[in-house]
């Protein structure tokens, strides 16, 4: 896609880490901002470029605003077969396009004449590029995917440390609620703090935790801007702190609702027709729901990146098959550990589940969450399947696995109401009476508490809302900064 800025209007560099939680997002934003006829270079990885063209309506969608936005694609230094998937492959995505970002970003922002950056925007676990952006006096807005109570966790780990709540003693007691973290002491239990904490098991490790993240904090409150895909009225004491931290903090979610709001459509998104832009989505499944009665199907995936050991799966499909409720399985090609394929697989589960189940590789998740026959939702807890489950009005099971999902996982179940939290288990007879639960005896309750949070969020992404009254000032606020000469953040 060519790009034909023109040095009148804004032009945004976006960099988004690049797994998919990360892009859809950030894919949002880039096309609010096309809307407000801002040129947009979007900056990924070649693998994601390829995935989105492959499985997605990317192309045509994004070709409505030619000469607005280009999409740059820059190899991860991974090999194409790489999974891509579970913290090691995460990890390594990460580290490898760091690498190749950093010379491409470079020569970039060093281009004065013929395409000059306004600004970026910048996922917060890319500081190369947040360095570079201040090394060139550019104004650097951080993006930060995850929940603003996630954000503060970040936030507050080096005080965590410094107090002696981490590392976590050898009789720890789990449920007990996290004693040094202001605005999360009255919710946040220790089993809820990221995965990562639980395994620092000595002081030396956590000052290396600590040091890790005083640059990370230290990047957040030096950017010109802090964008958190969230909205005040679900997480306004949390957005409250980090702007006693970052005064210049825009909460503009969820940014799922907030795309088709500025559309002026009730139509499907990008993430919604991209199926999240991994793999194609299997259509079957609409007609499957079709048949079934309202609110009666539990619909099952656990994201793009989560992988489960395949006796974490067993237990999952049986502790289903026993609840004897229906339910919609999204089991993807890389979610199990340590198999080739995960055909032999799909055939067991088949067996056990040909009468109120339904099993596929992957789903328009947003269409599916907003089909009226889906009444619960078992999920990772990641943040953008979590904004789709409240904007849907689907409460959840969550079974989180990694991140900021810990801290997701509590705040739908303790703090919003609207789910139950299954961390730290993973068996049969747990599984069932929490589908149970989800699904039959606390069914209405659930729903009711969701459909007023559903309410609010909608609200904050309409005109006069928190979230579209945010967004409004952020596009001024760039507008400001392509009028003003270069200053170093």
């Amino acid at each position: 896609m060519e790009n034909q800025n023109s040095s009148k209007q804004p032009h945004v560099l976006i960099i988004p880490h690049p797994l998919q939680g990360h892009v859809n997002p950030m894919l949002h934003l880039a096309e609010i901002f096309c809307l407000a006829n801002f040129n947009v270079t979007f900056l990924s990885s070649t693998h994601i470029y390829n995935h989105l063209t492959l499985y997605t309506d990317f192309v045509t969608r994004f070709s409505h605003y030619t000469g607005l936005f280009e999409f740059k694609a820059i190899p991860d230094g991974l090999p194409d077969d790489h999974i891509r998937a579970g913290d090691d492959g995460a990890q390594q995505v990460c580290l490898q396009f760091k690498s190749n970002l950093n010379p491409i970003l470079k020569e970039m922002l060093d281009d004065e004449v013929v395409n000059p950056v306004t600004c970026l925007v910048v996922d917060g676990w890319l500081p190369v590029a947040h360095d570079l952006a201040t090394q060139t006096h550019i104004p650097v807005i951080m993006f930060r995917c995850f929940s603003a109570s996630n954000v503060w966790v970040y936030f507050s780990i080096p005080n965590l440390v410094q107090t002696g709540e981490l590392p976590f003693k050898d009789d720890q007691d789990m449920d007990g609620l996290v004693q040094n973290a202001p605005g999360l002491d009255s919710f946040l239990r220790y089993r809820d703090l990221p995965r990562f904490c639980r395994e620092k098991k000595d002081m030396s490790s956590c000052q290396a935790l600590e040091k890790l993240f005083e640059p990370e904090i230290e990047r957040n409150t030096k950017a010109h801007a802090l964008i958190v895909n969230t909205c005040q009225e679900l997480e306004g004491p949390l957005l409250d702190l980090i702007r006693s931290r970052c005064p210049n903090t825009y909460s503009i979610g969820p940014l799922n609702a907030h795309l088709r709001t500025r559309l002026n459509t009730g139509q499907a998104t990008l993430s919604d027709k991209s199926s999240k832009g991994q793999w194609e989505g299997d259509r079957s499944c609409m007609s499957w729901l079709d048949e079934k009665p309202d609110k009666s199907v539990l619909y099952v995936s656990f994201g793009s990146v989560a992988m489960l050991e395949r006796e974490q799966l067993i237990e999952l499909w049986a502790g289903l098959v026993q609840s004897q409720n229906y339910f919609l399985w999204a089991v993807r090609p890389n979610l199990i550990i340590g198999t080739e394929s995960g055909c032999q697989t799909l055939e067991e589960l088949s067996v056990g589940t040909r009468d109120r189940g339904y099993i596929v590789g992957w789903v328009p998740q947003e269409e599916v969450l907003g089909h009226r026959a889906v009444g619960g939702f078992l999920t990772h807890s990641g943040w953008n399947s979590t904004l789709e489950s409240v904007t849907a009005g689907v409460p959840m099971l969550c079974w989180p696995y990694f991140g900021d999902q810990q801290v997701n996982s509590r705040l739908v179940s303790e703090v919003w109401k609207v789910g139950l939290d299954m961390k730290d288990t993973c068996d049969r007879n747990v599984v069932a009476k929490m589908v149970g639960d989800l699904m039959v005896s606390r069914k209405d309750e659930l729903l009711k508490s969701v459909a007023r949070l559903s309410d609010v969020a909608m609200r904050s992404v309409n005109e006069g809302g928190t979230s579209y009254s945010n967004l409004d000032h952020l596009i001024q606020d760039i507008k400001q900064c392509a009028q003003s000469p270069k200053r170093r953040y």
